[in-house]
């Protein structure tokens, strides 16, 4: 099921939960689909287990499909102040529980499935079996992530730190050099970028904004001093800005893509500032601008004959460089 249909689910849940319930006419209006679609939904919401039947009040010529009153109130039963959410609200929550793996085997992970335990405790058995098999439909991979075993405490001194803008040292291994190096940080903002974390920091020496990779942060320590927030730093536009996470000058880019792959190219968006141009024979001219030179070039070269940059020169020349010397290991 993808993600609007999804919604599609959550609007005919919450029409399907009003005290009146709801009428065809309503769920096709707010889907935005015919009469013949509307009850291949409602049979979508009984294979998943929610008792759903049609009524006709008093007065009133059409029918009106509900959830079954017992089990409302089952559902109303279990929230409590604290925890007053909708239907569509906890089944999001349990889909999200599926993207904790990032987190596997750190305290983080052990503290999202406690906090799921006592939800658990308030939801009655049949609607955590519905939840449970809503969850399914959506399947993550853990294929690429990395490992954060060992890094609880290190993640959640990050976190104190953040929450309390203390200044930390750490020793960092760099992999650029593969040297160990020790220096201060004002670390901002944690982002997960292809089955990683990350962190935005502050490089106190240099007075600039760097990323750096949870995982090769061989030890924190939170010192006393504060640190103000830098103004003028935006952590979403810096991550719009990139082309993978590696920030630098910005590049103007044109790419040309064959026709087999151009439609692929045309279902993403690749940067904020981007433009394609349809050819006559289906392949397409991809101007973007972001920064990263070297993912750029790593990205063309994996479409392999099926791209070739236009501009810059000196990006093209690289590509080539690196395609004569992968011709010349092959021989």
């Amino acid at each position: 099921m993808r993600g609007a249909n999804l919604i599609k689910l959550f609007k005919l849940l919450e029409l399907l939960s009003k005290p009146g319930g709801t009428t065809l006419k309503t769920i096709s209006e707010n889907l935005n689909i015919d009469r013949r679609s509307v009850y291949r939904w409602i049979d979508i919401v009984e294979e998943l287990g929610f008792p759903v039947y049609d009524d006709k009040l008093p007065l009133e010529k059409k029918k009106r499909w509900k959830l079954e009153e017992t089990y409302l109130n089952k559902y109303k039963a279990m929230q409590s102040p604290v925890m007053n959410m909708t239907l569509s609200e906890v089944i999001s929550l349990y889909l999200l529980k599926g993207e904790e793996k990032i987190y596997k085997g750190t305290g983080i992970e052990r503290t999202i499935n406690s906090a799921f335990k006592k939800m658990e405790t308030l939801v009655p058995a049949n609607m955590l079996m519905q939840f449970n098999k809503i969850k399914t439909l959506f399947i993550t991979s853990s294929k690429f992530a990395k490992d954060y075993s060992g890094k609880e405490e290190i993640i959640d001194s990050l976190t104190d730190a953040m929450l309390k803008q203390k200044t930390c040292y750490v020793k960092y291994h760099s992999f650029y050099d593969d040297k160990i190096k020790n220096f201060k940080i004002d670390p901002l903002h944690f982002f997960e970028n292809k089955g990683g974390l990350y962190i935005f920091v502050n490089v106190t020496r240099f007075k600039e904004i760097r990323t750096l990779a949870v995982e090769r942060i061989e030890e924190l320590k939170i010192t006393d001093a504060s640190f103000k927030y830098p103004k003028e730093f935006n952590p979403e536009e810096r991550l719009n800005a990139a082309f993978d996470i590696v920030y630098g000058d910005p590049i103007q880019v044109k790419i040309w893509f064959s026709a087999d792959q151009a439609r692929y190219i045309r279902e993403r968006k690749w940067a904020h500032d981007q433009k394609i141009t349809k050819k006559r024979d289906g392949s397409i001219i991809l101007e973007l601008k972001t920064s990263g030179w070297d993912d750029v070039k790593r990205w063309v070269l994996s479409y392999g004959f099926e791209a070739k940059v236009l501009k810059p020169t000196k990006l093209r020349k690289e590509i080539i460089t690196d395609l004569e010397a992968s011709r010349k290991i092959y021989k």
